[in-house]
């Protein structure tokens, strides 16, 4: 009896794999190109990340470090260090001078000084030329 088992329960399952195989070859005719252009899609995206990572530059770590070597060959006195980082933050000259308790003016001549040691006609190239420098954050 258990022989006669054994021998239906082979059968079952050689039938079984049989069909499995032949509904496998069936969806690899059918969708053959889909599934490749897939894989192929696959291997891209992850051949993409994996540049990605290793060709962006990561940012530099650690904390940020004035160059003082830098505004001293520049001439920059404290006060003109205090307006540039005001400038960078985009303060206007009357919102400056209420900060730093001095008239509108005499922020105008510091940033006039400002420009000229950093050989800058504008605000925004003021402040390029100082995170360029390390001089401000």
């Amino acid at each position: 009896m258990s022989r006669i088992v054994i021998l239906y329960a082979l059968a079952l399952a050689i039938a079984a794999a049989a069909l499995q195989w032949l509904e496998y070859r069936y969806l690899m005719r059918a969708f053959s190109t889909d599934i490749y252009v897939v894989l192929l899609a696959g291997g891209f995206v992850s051949l993409g990340l994996w540049a990605g990572q290793k060709l962006t530059p990561r940012p530099a770590g650690g904390p940020f470090v004035r160059n003082d070597a830098a505004i001293r060959s520049l001439g920059l006195t404290a006060r003109e260090c205090e307006i540039m980082a005001l400038l960078a933050s985009g303060r206007s000259n009357k919102e400056m001078a209420r900060v730093l308790n001095i008239s509108p003016n005499t922020v105008k001549t510091h940033v006039a000084r400002l420009y000229e040691k950093l050989g800058v006609q504008r605000r925004i190239q003021a402040v390029e030329k100082a995170r360029f420098l390390a001089l401000i954050e």
